[in-house]
């Protein structure tokens, strides 16, 4: 099959497919040409749509038959400027996307026989970045579509730290609540609403300024919006939302009832932070937090994730191995604030 097809190209279903499809680095480089230029190379420098020069020893690298300037494939991806061969790259989007609950950095690096933690510590996190389009659009956007939207602390116990203290920080949630058509009789007891899709993200404290600016970021004008009666939620009528609050008064069967969905988020986000990640430090938790959204969103789909993954991460700015080093977090807690 000619890999450059973009569009008759399957899905890597299985191990066997994905061996197959990306056998060498020069499928792997193909694939990326026909993602970036579907019809056909068009050279940045001087716009010449002719056949570039390929080179055996540098397959992420064409150059122009006319003004005879290079142009690397993996510019204004989170691949830029790598030293990691692009099979690599391609093996960690779909071992990121194939592990339904993810993997860690150890896991990876295993998987792959990388001799290096931070190279897998790395490319996970520049993949992470690739998750997030710099376009992404608002959840909601009509009267008639609900939205529930909270916030919970995230972390516990701090190791050596002293008795009931605690490094716990705030994300802020929105979810979609959708409804299903047909509910099965054998099932009676459930509602029929189910999850759509969420945003997370982390905010500095629960004041109005930061949870109101959370949900303008996050959820679309006129959109209805089910919260809590928290004073941080008082000002979402005047920012054009249909705002209910419920008051809970600190009931916290009152809030399950009312906002069921947005808690089921929040619970299955910590059990992945736990379980996959063992611990997540408030300097990355944000990605951590993008690469869940990501999961979350695609889990009726999750082999459309790894060409989702590939596409979405160009012009996107992935974090350098200074940066994810430069300022080490002075605290990892035992309850989820990675890997």
């Amino acid at each position: 099959m000619d890999v450059l097809q973009r569009y008759d190209l399957p899905f890597p279903r299985s191990l066997p497919e994905f061996q197959r499809l990306f056998s060498n680095e020069a499928a792997c480089a193909a694939y990326l040409e026909r993602a970036r230029w579907s019809d056909g190379f068009l050279c940045d420098h001087c716009g010449s749509p002719d056949e570039p020069y390929r080179f055996a020893n540098r397959p992420g690298v064409l150059r122009c038959r006319h003004c005879n300037r290079d142009t690397s494939l993996t510019a204004g991806t989170v691949m830029e400027r790598t030293h990691t061969p692009l099979s690599v790259w391609f093996w960690a989007a779909y071992l990121v996307t194939s592990q339904t609950p993810g993997i860690s950095a150890v896991q990876f690096q295993r998987q792959l026989g990388l001799s290096c933690y931070e190279t897998a510590f790395q490319i996970l996190h520049k993949l992470r970045a690739g998750m997030v389009r710099p376009d992404q659009d608002w959840i909601g956007g009509k009267p008639e579509e609900v939205v529930e939207a909270d916030e919970t602390y995230v972390g516990g116990r701090t190791r050596g730290k002293g008795r009931g203290v605690h490094d716990m920080v705030i994300v802020a949630g929105a979810v979609e609540v959708r409804q299903r058509k047909h509910t099965s009789s054998l099932n009676k007891r459930k509602s029929g609403r189910y999850a759509g899709r969420v945003r997370l993200a982390l905010v500095p404290d629960r004041s109005t300024k930061s949870l109101g600016g959370f949900i303008e970021s996050a959820v679309a004008p006129g959109t209805t919006i089910i919260t809590d009666d928290w004073s941080g939620y008082a000002g979402l009528a005047k920012r054009n939302y249909l705002h209910t609050a419920v008051p809970e008064r600190g009931d916290m069967q009152v809030s399950e009832s009312f906002l069921p969905i947005i808690h089921l988020v929040f619970s299955n986000l910590k059990t992945w932070l736990r379980g996959i990640h063992h611990g997540v430090s408030q300097q990355h938790l944000q990605a951590y937090l993008n690469e869940f959204t990501f999961r979350f969103n695609r889990r009726f789909y999750p082999f459309n994730a790894f060409r989702s993954l590939l596409g979405i991460a160009g012009d996107v700015t992935a974090p350098t191995y200074a940066e994810l080093y430069a300022k080490k977090s002075r605290s990892t807690t035992s309850s989820g604030l990675g890997s």
